[in-house]
């Protein structure tokens, strides 16, 4: 009877103190994905650097005819979205607000499918094929991607315009990045594709200042302006300079940063007596007049910057597009494209030194193949 009543109490001491089968494994999987994320922040962390500056360019293909003054002469910009942004996409890092005060988001990480990538990085190729333009400024071309389904757009469009010269510069290059969780965009490869029917001298790459934050240096850009020295008959040099700036910078505090690295560069060129063209996604609104935008049922959002002419360097000028308050270059992409829904305005376009004589065009893709609209230049560089 003793012996009964201590083993019984001995087990119900015993089993006070036992831990729970499903608590043990609760414990475990939660033990689990702090070692994961811990992991994943380590790769992240360590496959994580920033592309030297002042690095220098390979000029592929190079032409040999030079520039000359006096004579009329055509470049074109355009972000062609790494081939995803067809109407129907939305970006899962877009953000905004319909008029009824609905908020929107994108939804995708990488592009709707491979077939989608190849029929936008053709139908954007068709574009500047119709533009016949001296030289062009290509934005988000990615050369190994996997929100791009590793299609190389680079060597297509090379493969597409086989009697330029190009330059290539690289402004983003993660690891993989597992966010958005439905649909991950991936590791990236990607930058700035240049094509040039004349001569390129030197080419050079300029880093810009970016958001270093521990979450945001792992989505932004490796940001940079790709520098192209071109010889012009007389001993002066055509400075011609692809932008991109920093998109996802509420405030616009790093874009200011940016610009006051660009400016520096334009106004040295201008004043050692060189012809400056800065092309690009500028990723401001080009004037107050449009940054309001379009006519659209979305409310204006937080993210736009506006670059005014007042905050241009001696001698430097924002190249009005004579159609900018009639077509657009950049929707907003939080949802997909339906003409006067979408928030859109002018972001993309030309800034050039007061020893070009210019004029822009906004072309009316209607964003069949990217988010943005191409911009053409035409120019003169005058003694």
């Amino acid at each position: 009877m003793g012996e009964d009543w201590v083993r019984r109490k001995e087990e119900k001491r015993e089993g006070r103190f036992r831990v729970p089968v499903i608590v043990k494994i609760a414990a475990g999987l939660l033990l689990l994905c702090i070692l994961c994320i811990v992991g994943y922040v380590v790769y992240m962390q360590a496959n994580y650097y920033r592309i030297e500056d002042y690095a220098e360019l390979e000029v592929e293909n190079g032409q040999k005819k030079t520039l000359k003054t006096g004579e009329t002469y055509t470049a074109v910009t355009y972000n062609i979205g790494f081939g995803a942004y067809g109407p129907d996409y939305s970006f899962f890092m877009d953000t905004g607000e319909m008029d009824d005060g609905t908020p929107t988001t994108g939804k995708y990480g990488k592009a709707i499918s491979k077939e989608s990538v190849e029929a936008n990085t053709e139908g954007a190729a068709g574009e500047l094929e119709q533009l016949h333009a001296d030289f062009m400024l290509l934005q988000e071309v990615d050369v190994d991607a996997d929100r791009s389904y590793h299609i190389n757009q680079m060597e297509k469009l090379k493969n597409r315009f086989p009697d330029y010269g190009n330059v290539f510069a690289y402004n983003f290059h993660s690891a993989y990045l597992f966010y958005p969780f439905s649909d991950p965009h991936g590791a990236v490869d990607a930058g700035l594709l240049n094509f040039s029917r004349y001569q390129i001298g030197d080419a050079k790459r300029r880093s810009y200042p970016v958001d270093n934050s521990f979450v945001t240096k792992f989505t932004d850009l490796d940001r940079c302006f790709a520098v192209m020295r071109l010889p012009v008959e007389g001993g002066k040099e055509l400075v011609l300079i692809n932008s991109h700036m920093s998109a996802y910078d509420e405030g616009g505090q790093i874009r200011a940063q940016q610009l006051e690295l660009l400016n520096a560069v334009m106004e040295e060129e201008y004043q050692a007596g060189n012809y400056v063209i800065v092309g690009g996604d500028f990723n401001h609104a080009l004037g107050e007049d449009v940054a309001e935008g379009f006519p659209a049922k979305q409310k204006f959002p937080a993210w736009v910057s506006v670059l005014t002419q007042e905050e241009m360097a001696d001698g430097i000028s924002i190249v009005r597009a004579k159609n900018e308050l009639e077509t657009p270059t950049c929707r907003g992409a939080d949802i997909p494209y339906t003409k006067g829904v979408n928030y859109t305005t002018v972001v993309d376009g030309f800034l050039v030194s007061d020893n070009v004589k210019a004029a822009a065009e906004n072309i009316d893709t209607d964003f069949g193949y990217s988010d943005h609209n191409p911009v053409l230049l035409r120019f003169e560089l005058v003694e």
